[in-house]
């Protein structure tokens, strides 16, 4: 599979956070201010709040409270171009610069009235004649009905207007095109668990990416869809159980990858702990951070075992969980969270990719097996010796009996009729497959003037079989049997049917069967019949060969997946 795109993607991704992180900040914030109350003077520059906390209020009421944050302006701005403000601030709010109304966030005091109105995250353009190089001051009335312990400023940006407007515009259009890949990822690879239910990794690797996927838009939707501060508690919860989810499905992915010791009781314990992160009352990046180092430690672990033990693939994986390392003290959180995981989603894809190359080519090599033993037992049945003998025969019954003569050569005309209708395909109705039994038997009563016999027991028409293998096995019966007394040899095919397989039993009834030298040594066509039931049933089949008081005994039980 083609690693180049999501490269380049992961390339793009990582020019554009080390962008971000290169911008200088135009502003320096001060210590922040409480006072509950409600004056409109405490909007003022110059007013005296030297008796004001410095620690954050804890509401009791809907009253009104201020809190003021002198910030110094480090660069006039250009003209025409005003300087902007965002804020994160819990409550809602207006917004005072030196004294001055710039922006309102719904209905501060007013809340149980009016009822929830605002965002979150504002942004407040400011007068130009305001943002000169210097002191300043900014001051916000606001209200908190909804998490009173949360006062105040939680993060603060001040640039250029249009470019905090753009910037998260382009920010957010760039992660949405990161998570649609892995959108788009999650899809292709659940489309390939459902053709093989079998290869649970992709699965996980397919919800992986969709919970990152999800991750991505929970965390950047904020940029166009207006959320409430009363509503932002739970999309934090929403972020917390995606996060969760993912820092366990990323180690038990490795886990399958790379088996280790205990992998069971390991996985458990480290279940336990993510929860404890989980259900503690840490404030969000903390219990984040918490989760993460703890996915991140417990997947190094289990990579370094893989590299120990020289497992395919396991030192690609450890080179990535190291990059990962160094983006978490150089960028932000949110940026660093996005840009790592990333990272450890590209070494897991790199595993699958891996492994679905092994798929293909042992598929592959299944069936060159396959067609070369098709062809040996194409030449088997039309070996010199074989025609020599069959020819023989066929002058032998012209001369003597000239009417089975002709029916001698209509029977070796059908066998190689419908050899060659069914050598081609992968499964064919068990009627045809009986019919070429019977065909066979037909000529080999001409060729070595014995009774042959053949019985069917329960056969379902609508069944099908891989082409050739019962043929197969009534060639073994014919060639390592002797005749009963009678100079008859019976053959007989059962079938069963049930909720767990499907079985065919194939008896031979004949005198003891000759014993080889070599019995462990598998013929031609015991393995042809092997490779056949691989190709069509991969590992889902079962075939053993015994013998047994009446001749031989063959069994081919199919399981249903």
């Amino acid at each position: 599979m083609n690693l180049r795109p999501w490269y380049s993607l992961l390339l793009i991704c990582l020019l554009f956070l080390a962008n971000s992180c290169a911008q200088k900040p135009v502003f320096k914030k001060h210590k922040t201010v409480f006072k509950v109350g409600d004056q409109q003077e405490w909007a003022t520059k110059n007013w005296n709040d030297q008796d004001w906390k410095t620690q954050k209020p804890l509401m009791e009421d809907d009253r009104v409270f201020w809190f003021r944050t002198p910030i110094d302006i480090l660069k006039t701005p250009e003209s025409l171009h005003p300087y902007g403000i965002q804020l994160h601030v819990y409550g809602e709010y207006e917004v005072f610069w030196d004294g001055v109304l710039i922006g309102k966030n719904g209905n501060p005091g007013q809340e149980v009235v009016f009822g929830p109105e605002g965002n979150l995250w504002t942004t407040h353009s400011i007068p130009t004649y305001l943002t000169q190089q210097g002191e300043h001051l900014l001051a916000i009335r606001a209200s908190l009905h909804y998490f009173r312990d949360h006062a105040g400023i939680w993060e603060m940006n001040i640039d250029y207007y249009d470019n905090i407007l753009t910037d998260r515009l382009v920010e957010t259009s760039y992660m949405h095109i990161f998570a649609g890949a892995f959108l788009i990822a999650s899809i292709y690879f659940l489309f390939l668990f459902l053709g093989d239910k079998k290869e649970y990794t992709t699965l996980i690797f397919s919800i992986s990416c969709f919970l990152f996927f999800a991750l991505i838009l929970a965390e950047f939707m904020k940029t166009y869809v207006p959320i409430h501060y009363s509503m932002h508690v739970t999309r934090l919860r929403v972020i917390s159980i995606l996060m969760l989810s993912i820092s366990f499905l990323i180690p038990f992915y490795f886990s399958m990858q790379f088996p280790f010791p205990k992998r069971k009781l390991l996985l458990i314990i480290y279940s336990v702990i993510l929860l404890s992160f989980f259900l503690s009352r840490y404030v969000y990046e903390l219990t984040a951070n918490n989760m993460i180092f703890s996915m991140w430690l417990f997947s190094l672990g289990i990579v370094t075992f893989g590299v120990y033990k020289k497992m395919k693939g396991a030192r690609l994986v450890m080179l990535t969980f190291l990059l990962s390392l160094p983006i978490a003290f150089i960028a932000p959180f949110n940026k660093s969270l996005f840009a790592g995981f990333s990272l450890i989603l590209l070494g897991m894809f790199y595993l699958l990719s891996l492994r679905i190359k092994e798929q293909r080519l042992a598929y592959e090599n299944s069936l060159v097996q396959s067609t070369r033993l098709r062809l040996e037992l194409l030449k088997r049945n039309i070996q010199p010796h074989f025609l020599m003998n069959t020819l023989t025969s066929l002058i032998d019954w012209v001369e003597e009996a000239p009417d089975k003569g002709v029916l001698f050569i209509e029977a070796l005309a059908k066998e190689f009729d419908l050899f060659n209708q069914i050598e081609n395909k992968t499964l064919i109705p068990i009627n045809q497959e009986i019919a070429l039994c019977r065909s066979l038997l037909e000529i080999m009563e001409y060729r070595k003037e014995i009774n042959y016999s053949w019985e069917e027991e329960g056969i379902d028409v609508e069944q099908k079989i891989p082409p050739g293998i019962l043929h197969t096995l009534l060639e073994n019966g014919i060639t390592h049997s002797l005749p009963l007394e009678d100079n008859s040899i019976q053959f007989k095919l059962i079938f069963e049917l049930n909720n767990d397989y499907k079985c065919y039993r194939f008896l031979t009834f004949a005198a003891p069967v000759r014993q080889k030298a070599n019995t462990k040594k598998e013929g031609t066509g015991i393995k042809y019949v092997k490779a056949r039931l691989t190709e069509s049933y991969q590992e889902q089949w079962e075939f053993t060969s015994e013998p047994v008081k009446h001749g031989w005994k063959s069994t081919i039980k199919i399981y249903s997946t």
